[in-house]
């Protein structure tokens, strides 16, 4: 799907991305995650040219995005940014409706996908199509600027610390809902954080950067298993590595025959969720639950085997 090689970067004499080389599969979510300066805002900006690159190649889908003027590409490629950016004078329908308008759509067909991904984003189109961004909640704002990232159906979806504004509880739940809708639709996201969890949640592939340099790109799994350089380990923070590998497992995984006491836990949740709550029950098994009924638990003794260093 994306082909990019050798890309770099020059300001003046600084390197700010030093050619970076790698691949990412159509509908898979790439995370791009690293500290302040490190150029991964830049690598994403080049990808829809809103950053020319001094050297290397990005290619969509085959295609070279030099070929493409960029007001062009720009409008079949989703961009979501942190704050949501949305036009405050411009109502909910009309800002997802930018880029439609755009490309030229007619309105009954532009206000049948505003509707449609409203719904997709759980906002009664009857409530929301017509309200200012003033009147919406930080995580309503950030769903509608995805939703109008998302609304010409591209099968790209950039996607720059999308969710840095919003609280804790309020981001997991974008983040959940942001892997639900990538699912159906199929996708492919490329996301920059500098959160090493939101990185190992919601990518299938991770690209760590620093200084302008790729130091690691592989799945979740094998970075935190096998960490390219020290950087990579600091960032996962090596007290966290067993912890972070359990979060990348659903409770359904490793479910087994038998009864347990006590609360018992969605198979639907975290291995690192489970292995929180029998912490702090001091348990050694918990029920599991599938829509509400027990299927069967999910013992300490698994999840110990589960968050130790491969052999």
């Amino acid at each position: 799907m994306i082909e990019i090689e050798g890309l770099t970067k020059v300001y003046d004499a600084t390197t700010v991305v030093d050619s970076v080389s790698l691949s990412i599969e159509a509908g898979e979510v790439a995370a791009v995650v690293g500290t302040s300066g490190s150029g991964k805002t830049t690598l994403l900006r080049m990808i829809n040219r809103l950053v020319e690159p001094t050297s290397g190649t990005v290619r969509i889908e085959g295609r070279d995005n030099r070929e493409v003027a960029p007001y062009e590409l720009r409008r079949h490629i989703g961009y979501a940014i942190q704050g949501h950016g949305l036009f405050p004078h411009h109502t909910v329908a009309r800002n997802i409706g930018t880029v439609p308008k755009l490309l030229g759509w007619d309105k009954q067909r532009i206000s049948a996908r505003v509707d449609e991904l409203l719904e997709l984003f759980q906002l009664d189109p009857a409530h929301f199509r017509d309200r200012m961004p003033h009147e919406l909640s930080g995580g309503q704002k950030q769903r509608v600027g995805v939703a109008r990232a998302l609304a010409a159906g591209p099968s790209l979806l950039l996607m720059d610390e999308p969710f840095g504004a919003l609280d804790p509880i309020i981001r997991a739940k974008a983040q959940d809902d942001l892997l639900d809708i990538q699912r159906r639709l199929g996708t492919t996201i490329v996301l920059v954080t500098h959160d090493m969890d939101e990185a190992i949640k919601l990518g299938n592939r991770i690209a760590v950067m620093d200084e302008g340099k790729l130091l690691q790109y592989a799945r979740p799994q094998d970075i935190i298993a096998e960490p390219a350089t020290d950087f990579v380990e600091a960032l996962l923070a090596s007290g966290e590595r067993a912890f972070r590998m359990l979060s990348l497992t659903k409770v359904g995984k490793l479910v087994e025959p038998g009864a347990a006491e006590g609360e018992p836990i969605a198979d639907t949740a975290s291995l690192r969720e489970a292995y929180a709550l029998l912490l702090w029950t001091r348990r050694d098994a918990l029920p599991v639950t599938r829509d509400g009924a027990v299927i069967g638990r999910v013992t300490r003794a698994a999840l110990d085997d589960q968050a130790a260093a491969p052999q």
